[in-house]
Parts: structure tokens; C-alpha cells; sequence
């Protein structure tokens, strides 16, 4: 194998490390939002476009400070929000 496919696969692992992480980070932030959601009484009350720009708006000045690319982070953010609207709306009309 040579050093810059090593190399790869050595960065591939911390990769996969970072993403185990992550995943547990996921499973909080869920367990977060369905006790949000107990609280909604009405479908209404699932999209919050007011938080949602609060939230982007505090994750760009976060990531700007962090030398984070604040293009980057937004649409992670916003894919993020997206999924968890749309799991809302599914684990709602469980209710």
C-alpha cells in the first residue's frame, strides 16, 4: 500500500470515529425534539420560521468565529431542521 492510500485510510478511520459521534449527538438532539413535540398541540406549531432564522442567524456568527465555512454550516443546519420538520410531522400524527 502506498503512503498517500495509508494516509487515506488513516484519515478515513478518524472519519468514521467522528461519525460514531455524531450519531450519538443525533439520538440526544432527537430525544430533545420529541419532548418538543409532546408539548405542540397543533400541526401549526411544528415550523417556527422565527426560530429558524434566530438558529441559522447564531450558527453563522458561530461558525464565523470558529473559522468555520459559514456556507458550510448553514446548509447542514438547514438540512438538519428540514429532516427533523419532516420528522415532526410524521411522529405528529402519531399523537
Amino acid at each position: 500500500m502506498s503512503l498517500r492510500k495509508k494516509k487515506l485510510t488513516q484519515i478515513r478511520r478518524k472519519l468514521d470515529l467522528l461519525d460514531n459521534r455524531l450519531l450519538g449527538l443525533i439520538k440526544k438532539r432527537t430525544n430533545l425534539v420529541k419532548k418538543i413535540l409532546q408539548n405542540k398541540t397543533s400541526k401549526k406549531q411544528i415550523v417556527d420560521n422565527k426560530r429558524i432564522k434566530i438558529i441559522l442567524k447564531n450558527i453563522k456568527k458561530k461558525s464565523s468565529s470558529k473559522k468555520i465555512d459559514t456556507r458550510l454550516t448553514n446548509m447542514i443546519w438547514k438540512g438538519m431542521i428540514k429532516a427533523y420538520i419532516d420528522f415532526e410531522y410524521r411522529k405528529f400524527k402519531k399523537k
